[in-house]
């Protein structure tokens, strides 16, 4: 009896040991690179891709014809990247989300991106009952271009103001617009070109604003 008690535990403990090895066989390790290392990646290439595609689209509205062929190849190229990751095998969760966040996030970055660069240039129009012949004359003095235009509002008499200005200089124009006629009723409009008028040299209106400023 003893012998086959014997027997019988020894056999108990082999199955019990072959099991607990084909559990730690079977158990894989975490794979950090398909859930989070690939989804980042997926993430950082949409916002790139995005963010350029969004670009892209305001140049080309803008009449940037140039630059914005290159843009288009490098969004696609970016693309094709990204979602031939999805397809060969990213088939996580997380790959998804980084793929869907990506988009979100490269329309918002594409924008802020337009936004600092501010390419092209603007129309600004004002309208305003009196201060008008200041307003010029500070606008002449910084070296814009300056058209004015007699008219009549609701209220009486009223001087319509129009400058193109480059969208950089456009917080300080609007400051000083601001500054005059705080009342002003101003405008501002995009443009797809200029030809001829009337610029500031380099410096210049950056000059005369800071004396501006100063006072």
């Amino acid at each position: 009896m003893d012998g086959a008690h014997q027997r019988c535990s020894s056999h108990l403990k082999k199955r019990a040991a072959s099991g607990y090895n084909q559990g730690m066989e079977t158990t894989a390790p975490f794979d950090w690179f398909g859930w989070v290392g690939l989804p980042l990646l997926i993430f950082a290439a949409r916002i790139v891709d995005v963010s350029l595609g969004t670009l892209r689209i305001i140049l080309v509205a803008r009449g940037r014809r140039r630059i914005a062929p290159l843009l288009g190849f490098l969004e696609v190229l970016i693309w094709i990247t990204a979602i031939s990751q999805i397809m060969r095998g990213a088939q996580t969760f997380t790959a998804y989300l980084g793929y869907a966040a990506g988009f979100a996030a490269g329309n918002y970055v594409g924008m802020a991106l337009e936004n600092r660069l501010a390419l092209g240039r603007v129309i600004v129009r004002a309208i305003l009952a009196s201060g008008g012949e200041e307003m010029v004359a500070r606008l002449r003095q910084a070296g814009f271009g300056v058209t004015c235009v007699h008219g009549e509002g609701a209220h009486g008499p009223v001087l319509l103001i129009y400058t193109i200005v480059e969208r950089r200089d456009l917080p300080a124009v609007s400051a000083l617009m601001h500054a005059v006629a705080p009342k002003a009723f101003i405008t501002v409009e995009d443009l797809r070109s200029v030809e001829a008028g009337v610029f500031p040299t380099a410096g210049q209106h950056r000059n005369v604003f800071q004396r501006q400023k100063s006072k």
